[in-house]
């Protein structure tokens, strides 16, 4: 599909990667509809698109009430007469011990990562079959690959994303349906806002866990998408564990749990028990980066340097059970004939 000219639909579009994205599409000359909870930060997402040369319409959602998402779709059609991209991108995250977090912000996180891209497929999929083509992108999280300790609900949202786009490809391709495409988007740390807006129960102030990489080249991702659809990209150092994960996935989770607990929480800077912004959208004018990029060069080495030793555990433990000797079978009694 070509970026120019099409109508793409952003949500979380007034900061961090949803933002970010929006205003690639624009540069690109597409038409943007972006939706999120606060209109102040959205109107001015839409004013930095129409600045770069795309036409914008800002639409103020909550993507938890499908009523509202239903409002966003029917606005973007009566605006640009069709939807050829929708981009799930509104999500909040939530940090503590679980048995200490509230389940009412652990239900929040849920009903916005998870309902939140279940409402907006639900409205962009019939409108691509209308058409016969479409391009349906989730942002998911490297996350959803390997589970981090305190984000419970975070994770496991991330986790069934995955699994809804992956229900979606085959349902499709099953009809017949092989120009609309369902693309997942794995991104490791990216600098966002989404740390300092975080529900935060751990006592201890939550740092974006370097390396971080910027909002932009997941955008560009998501672009390049649009262009050429693929099931399922990661955007930024996750490889890797991805790799262990599959063929590891014990060493995989403790270099998960090691990194976190060492640079996702900061030891020196205590935080009061808060909600963030779980049930009212920051205010002001919004914006695209945290403030987080070229994280600190020691924890980078660190997590190199687990991963090295994750990679040689799996290596060494190969090696062992290709010299292990295969245990001999007992012999079998023959049981006497009656």
């Amino acid at each position: 599909m070509r970026v120019r000219g099409c109508v793409a639909v952003v949500t979380g579009a007034s900061s961090g990667i949803g933002r970010a994205t929006a205003l690639a599409l624009a540069r690109k000359g597409a038409s943007v509809v972006l939706a999120a909870r606060g209109g102040r930060a959205l109107e001015e997402a839409a004013e930095e698109c129409r600045a770069r040369g795309g036409r914008a319409l800002a639409v103020v959602t909550d993507v938890t009430d499908h009523g509202s998402v239903e409002d966003l779709a029917r606005r973007a059609t009566g605006e640009f007469g069709r939807i050829d991209v929708w981009v799930n991108c509104a999500a909040l995250t939530l940090f503590g011990s679980f048995t200490e977090v509230p389940l009412e912000d652990f239900r929040r996180v849920v009903d916005v990562n998870l309902m939140g891209y279940v409402h907006g497929a639900r409205e962009a999929l019939p409108r691509f079959r209308e058409r016969g083509r479409g391009v349906l992108v989730d942002v998911s999280s490297i996350v959803g690959v390997v589970a981090q300790p305190y984000t419970h609900a975070y994770g496991a949202t991330k986790f069934a994303v995955r699994a809804l786009d992956s229900s979606l490809r085959q349902e499709l391709a099953l009809a017949g349906d092989r120009d609309i495409h369902v693309c997942t988007v794995l991104p490791a740390a990216i600098d966002t806002p989404i740390f300092d807006h975080a529900a935060n129960y751990t006592g201890r102030r939550v740092v974006a866990m370097p390396p971080v990489y910027t909002p932009e080249k997941v955008a560009r991702t998501i672009v390049d998408l649009v262009r050429a659809p693929r099931r399922e990209v990661v955007v930024g150092p996750g490889r890797g564990l991805l790799t262990m994960s599959r063929i590891a996935p014990g060493a995989a989770e403790r270099v998960m749990r090691v990194h976190v607990e060492r640079n996702h929480l900061s030891r020196h800077e205590p935080e009061p028990a808060n909600s963030g912004n779980l049930y009212r959208p920051e205010p002001g004018v919004g914006r695209v980066h945290g403030g987080w990029h070229g994280g600190r060069r020691t924890a980078v080495r660190r997590l190199a340097a687990a991963g090295a030793l994750g990679g040689a555990a799996v290596v060494l433990a190969r090696m062992r059970s290709r010299r292990r000797p295969a245990r001999r079978a007992n012999p079998v009694r023959a049981l006497p004939a009656r």
